[in-house]
């Protein structure tokens, strides 16, 4: 099969000064086609070290994704941070989903110093279920991407505003069970919401949770706390923050010329200092005297709670400040 200039990769007869460019400088939304094929490749015996290492080669370490869309209860607009993006598209195929890719139509491109954003209206996501019932879902919306602009060219934003969405049964298994009517109204009933499955739509709800909890996720991680004493610390770091006065500005001492003072300004002066000095040491002393339970009352009624999640991405442990300042644990 001979080349043909629309292919990325051809090359000119004439010579390399007629070569293209490479495709991610030309055309970022390339990365989405590269993307699509990584999905494909996708195996049922793809662990989460697989969609850790899908999620660092198209994402950046510090990447946002971003979903709104309208449900029967009003709208809804969730994000999540870089830790949480793998695990979302595994939730994808975990709701029964076979096959997942991204198509954009009419996208437009706009360069920046240190990115390039692709605003795509005409996005449409298919998701090819085999389970409950095999059905193609046609999920479409605006997409915006923006590319850090360097050999990579990760995503370091993905918000994706869904409109519509279509789910398509094939004509052969209507026919095929045309004379079933409990078979036909199982057919007729929607299998997803706005596109999403309700593995993705749970864990979405989860992140809610999750995603202020990443720091102490994080420094559990790091320094093998406990989930209480990873509190305690945030806690402590957050209080010293608000307690901490602003950095004064560093000032270049002047050279003045000294002038002789009689003894009774001296006297007057060292007086005025020890009063100064006394107050300032009662000060330190009267702050010193309030304890840390009394600026942050969280800290003294921590309860214990588990950071693991359980079964199905949901929470074992969960824990909730009370109005009389006492944490009450949920199961």
């Amino acid at each position: 099969m001979s080349s043909t200039p629309h292919d990325p990769f051809y090359s000119s007869p004439f010579g390399p000064f007629y070569r293209r460019h490479t495709p991610y400088m030309v055309q970022p939304e390339y990365r989405i086609y590269e993307m699509n094929k990584r999905l494909q490749s996708r195996t049922e015996d793809s662990d989460n070290l697989w969609w850790d290492a899908f999620a660092t080669e198209f994402f950046e370490d510090d990447a946002t994704l971003t979903l709104s869309f309208c449900l029967e209860d009003g709208p809804k607009r969730y994000t999540i941070g870089r830790t949480l993006i793998p695990r979302y598209f595994s939730t994808v195929f975990e709701g029964g989903v076979t096959d997942l890719y991204y198509i954009l139509k009419h996208s437009k491109e706009s360069y920046h110093n240190s990115s390039i954003t692709v605003d795509c209206d005409q996005c449409t996501m298919v998701t090819q279920h085999g389970k409950p019932m095999f059905t193609k879902v046609c999920t479409e919306g605006r997409l915006i991407l923006e590319f850090t602009f360097d050999d990579l060219m990760r995503i370091k934003t993905w918000h994706f505003t869904i409109r519509q969405y279509r789910e398509l049964v094939p004509r052969s298994i209507l026919a095929m069970h045309a004379q079933d009517p409990q078979v036909l109204e199982q057919l007729s009933k929607n299998i997803t919401r706005m596109g999403l499955t309700n593995f993705t739509l749970n864990y979405l709800r989860l992140c809610v949770i999750l995603e202020p909890m990443q720091e102490l996720m994080s420094r559990h991680k790091t320094y093998n706390l406990s989930p209480r004493d990873c509190l305690k610390t945030c806690l402590f770091q957050k209080w010293q923050r608000m307690v901490a006065p602003p950095a004064e500005p560093t000032r270049q001492p002047t050279t003045k010329r000294r002038k002789r003072k009689n003894s009774t300004s001296s006297t007057s002066n060292s007086s005025a200092g020890n009063n100064a000095n006394s107050t300032n040491s009662k000060k330190k002393s009267a702050a010193a005297n309030l304890s840390l339970s009394s600026q942050v009352p969280e800290l003294g009624a921590l309860q214990s709670c588990s950071l693991n999640p359980g079964r199905d991405g949901a929470l074992c442990h969960s824990a909730a400040l009370t109005p009389t300042g006492q944490f009450k644990e949920k199961h």
